[in-house]
């Protein structure tokens, strides 16, 4: 069963991804921490835009690892454009990060700062063919992180994909997602960290280019306890709590953060 060859447990865990999947001690891993001092403000650096169809938000599911909501991308219905990007770039799933408690779940690390989750808006280069042409890439893919942190006032943004989570309750469950918006998870600040980089997950392949946004959006510790009641176990096996799913920080090795901002 490929599914068990990793996880997020001691024995199959990010420390030993490496012994199935040799590129996640690559050069061009992610996450990385991201220390202001050594960033490299890029006046070059345009803002980037989304235009998403709300029309094209399809499923969310559970796959035993994240909680994932899927879009049609067969066109170009859903794009992100512009910042460190050329051409087009197709929404294709969204998906998130997150701990054990509200003190760290965040992949990325802002000078010493973890978030409480982290979300991950995954996109790639339709002129590659198809998604699995653009993981061979190294401008296949963009990813827009943004991070999540606990304040006193709940998102109504993440209310939607919240109230889902109900209905996948444990592994390999899958519930309609129709109709949503998600640029309605931006923060209000567009501005961002961008560098070259990896897919946290195996196989880490180094085909992505980050967008980092610098703002969090805040969610409620409500709304964190729900994302914790998922299970990464089926529904017929014993309830293991779905946390703790995100990587440590990767060696920069000699890569250079720039910033949109000063």
């Amino acid at each position: 069963m490929a599914q068990s060859l990793w996880g997020y447990d001691s024995d199959n865990g990010p420390e030993r991804w490496h012994e199935n999947y040799p590129l996640a001690k690559g050069d061009k891993q992610s996450p990385i921490e991201i220390n202001s001092k050594d960033v490299q403000h890029d006046s070059s650096l345009s803002s980037w835009h989304a235009s998403y169809d709300p029309g094209a938000a399809k499923t969310i599911l559970n796959n035993g690892r994240t909680c994932r909501v899927v879009f049609d991308d067969t066109f170009d219905r859903s794009v992100l454009r512009g910042g460190p990007l050329t051409g087009a770039y197709r929404l294709r799933q969204l998906h998130l990060h997150w701990g054990s408690s509200d003190l760290h779940g965040s992949e990325h690390i802002i000078d010493g700062v973890k978030y409480a989750a982290e979300l991950h808006m995954v996109h790639w280069n339709p002129k590659h063919g198809n998604f699995a042409g653009a993981l061979k890439q190294p401008d296949g893919v963009a990813v827009v992180g943004i991070f999540l942190k606990v304040g006193k006032t709940p998102k109504p943004e993440m209310k939607r994909i919240l109230e889902e989570i109900e209905n996948i309750k444990t592994k390999g469950k899958e519930a309609p997602f129709q109709h949503f918006d998600p640029s309605i998870l931006f923060p209000k600040s567009r501005d961002y960290w961008t560098y070259h980089g990896s897919f946290t997950t195996p196989p880490c392949e180094e085909c992505i280019t980050w967008i980092l946004l610098r703002e969090p959006i805040e969610v409620s510790s409500d709304q964190m306890a729900k994302l914790r009641s998922l299970s990464k176990n089926g529904e017929n096996e014993p309830l293991s709590p779905l946390v703790d799913n995100w990587r440590p920080p990767q060696p920069l090795k000699g890569r250079i953060v720039r910033a949109s901002f000063k």
